[in-house]
């Protein structure tokens, strides 16, 4: 018709009719006439299989239009410390904040509503944590953020412990709790929530360069290292701001105490002492805080040049003097035994003429050619003459 314009509303959709820019209605499918000569009308469409609904006019529908809104729409409304998660055909789709009001279209999407109340914790059960996480519609890149990200963007913290590890919870900045290996999952409207991961795992600790002097004034430079494990993450945590610094200070210490109190002659005797002292003073203390301390080595004990050079000069010597003596002693005997063999050829002609025999073997094996004259006993009887 000429002066009529007619407005269509599909099946999925629905409609909220205009009058020169004001409400009139909400449209139901169907085809729909209206005069152009009474003013101009329009219609905004709304896909009901997309069911949230997001306009301008929200509130001002809800509070002129409440019968309609309250037959067309699902309301989500939620407390000052309440949240509500929306279910679209049993798939999350919204996280809805506390103080806020969403509207959803009803039709062929079922929604359902699921509500938390704050007050009473925040931690998400692990079964809800897992699909909220999993849930691409809260995971997907927003204003920049992806990933766990975009999950806090939406008042979501996500944290995964890993094996070997404790996490440490902290609800506005008060440690309350430790958290088991996997994944967790916390509400973050209202109190702040942070989750530190701890490895309980065995570590090494190097404490390198420290200068120290002995008793006897001589300056030594050593390196230590510690193996250390938390035993007891939460009590670590709330003794010490670092626990790991406070370790490597006290073992500082401790080497200073063992160094300072023993001559370098003790020292270099007996190393393991100061693994001893130190192991004594550390171990109980970090013990009391939840931190096992189970080795402190001495890896290298460096002494000043001149000193080296002046205990290098000093070993030589020792062992100068120990060949010494084992060489004079080695002489005693070789003559003791040579007056040994002397009294029993003496009175054993038998020996004798075996050691005769015995020289007459070293002497020729020096002589290529050997002309004998006499006989054997020619030749011996020579050789004892030249002999005498």
């Amino acid at each position: 018709m000429l002066f009529s314009r007619k407005l269509i509303v599909r099946k999925h959709e629905r409609g909220l009719l205009f009058k020169d820019g004001d409400f009139v209605r909400f449209l139901e499918p169907g085809t729909h006439r209206f005069s152009t000569l009474r003013g101009r009308y329009d219609v905004e469409r709304f896909d009901v299989t997309e069911p949230a609904f997001t306009h301008a006019l929200a509130d001002y529908l809800i509070a002129a239009e409440r019968e309609e809104v309250g037959r067309l729409f699902t309301i989500v409304a939620t407390a000052a410390s309440e949240v509500a998660v929306v279910y679209w055909n049993e798939r999350i789709a919204e996280v809805v904040r506390p103080a806020e009001r969403k509207l959803y279209w009803n039709g062929p999407v079922q929604i359902r509503v699921e509500r938390f109340n704050l007050d009473e914790g925040l931690t998400i059960d692990a079964k809800l944590a897992k699909r909220l996480l999993d849930e691409p519609r809260l995971a997907a890149p927003s204003a920049g953020l992806i990933g766990l990200r975009a999950l806090e963007q939406r008042g979501i913290y996500a944290e995964e412990v890993a094996h070997g590890h404790v996490g440490l919870l902290y609800i506005d900045g008060e440690l309350t709790g430790a958290l088991q290996p996997g994944r967790h999952a916390f509400w973050t409207y209202g109190p702040s929530v942070r989750v530190d991961a701890v490895d309980l795992r065995v570590k090494t600790l190097e404490v390198q360069g420290q200068e120290i002097l002995t008793r006897d004034k001589v300056s030594l430079r050593i390196n230590v290292t510690a193996t250390y494990r938390f035993a007891d993450a939460k009590a670590a945590m709330s003794a010490a701001k670092d626990p790991l610094d406070h370790l490597y200070k006290e073992i500082q210490f401790g080497l200073r105490a063992a160094v300072g109190t023993r001559t370098l002659d003790a020292l270099l005797e007996d190393k393991s002492a100061i693994d001893r002292a130190v192991a004594d003073r550390v171990g109980p203390r970090f013990a009391d805080i939840g931190i096992a301390v189970d080795s402190v080595g001495v890896k290298d004990i460096i002494l000043p040049g001149d000193m080296k050079e002046l205990l290098g000069r000093v070993v030589e010597a020792e062992k100068a003097a120990q060949a010494n003596v084992i060489r004079r002693r080695e002489e005693t005997n070789a003559t003791r035994s040579l007056l040994n063999t002397a009294k029993v050829m003496e009175s054993n002609t038998v020996a004798l003429r075996l050691k005769e025999l015995e020289t007459l073997e070293k002497v020729t094996e020096k002589v290529g050619n050997l002309s004998v004259y006499g006989g054997l006993d020619g030749v011996l009887n020579e050789l004892v003459r030249l002999k005498q």
